[in-house]
């Protein structure tokens, strides 16, 4: 696996960085997506539904792999436990990147799963420690990324997915129970007749802060090295 997607909810992941998935399986990348949970207290649909639903969001992000943790929905806690949790599937699918929440957000999943992976991400490379189900040798990801579409902050670097932002706009629209026109949570959902406005909106936002049509938003923690001054990308004046 060269790139993991960790959201704590089916769904996440199509709405920070779905293109993002695209875009680099299109460069010739394995990429896939890890739910921290299952979607059980969601106010629209079952975990049944939002299962399936995943599955077929995933075929259209072109990942190879999805599977979804058992951690409550609506509580997900960063406790050693989980962080054994995450590390077991750390160890047995390798990524080198990792795709995490951003760390600051409305939604306590959201921001304790961005703690919690990052720490699962510790924890997996540890030789000692000892993860649930088969053992696999420690691993520990190369880079932690955090999607911040979302975020109030100004992002390291974006994405372009110009040539993708249809198809992530399908694989969002999979979750029918979540983003169908219904009377269920009418104040939190964004209306079905809004959504591709909202999406793309974000998206060329984004997109013109590096001069592309669209392009999804990331943050890392480390400083970034260059090499050659002349090769920057995104024109200054």
């Amino acid at each position: 696996m060269d790139i993991l997607a960790i959201a704590a909810h089916r769904d996440d992941v199509e709405q920070t960085c779905g293109g993002t998935l695209l875009a680099m399986h299109a460069r010739g990348w394995t990429t896939g997506i890890l739910d921290l949970t299952q979607g059980e207290s969601g106010t629209r649909g079952t975990a049944a539904d939002r299962e399936a639903e995943a599955t077929a969001a995933a075929r259209i992000l072109n990942v190879a792999h999805r599977e979804a943790l058992d951690l409550p929905d609506g509580n997900v806690e960063n406790t050693f436990a989980n962080r054994l949790k995450l590390a077991a599937v750390l160890r047995r699918l390798r990524p080198r990147v990792v795709i995490l929440p951003y760390w600051q957000g409305r939604h306590p999943d959201h921001y304790t799963s961005a703690t919690l992976g990052y720490e699962a991400c510790f924890v997996s490379g540890l030789a000692k420690v000892v993860t649930p189900g088969d053992p696999h040798p420690p691993h520990r990801p190369y880079k932690i990324l955090y999607a911040s579409l979302y975020a109030d902050v100004r992002p390291t670097f974006v994405v372009d997915i110009t040539p993708f932002a249809e198809q992530r706009l399908q694989s969002l629209l999979a979750y029918r129970s979540q983003y169908g026109t219904q009377p269920e949570g009418t104040g939190l959902f964004v209306p079905e007749d809004e959504i591709r406005e909202r999406t793309f909106a974000t998206a060329r936002h984004y997109g013109l802060l590096a001069g592309v049509r669209y392009a999804e938003p990331f943050v890392q923690k480390e400083v970034g090295l260059i090499d050659d001054l002349v090769l920057l990308p995104v024109q200054s004046i």
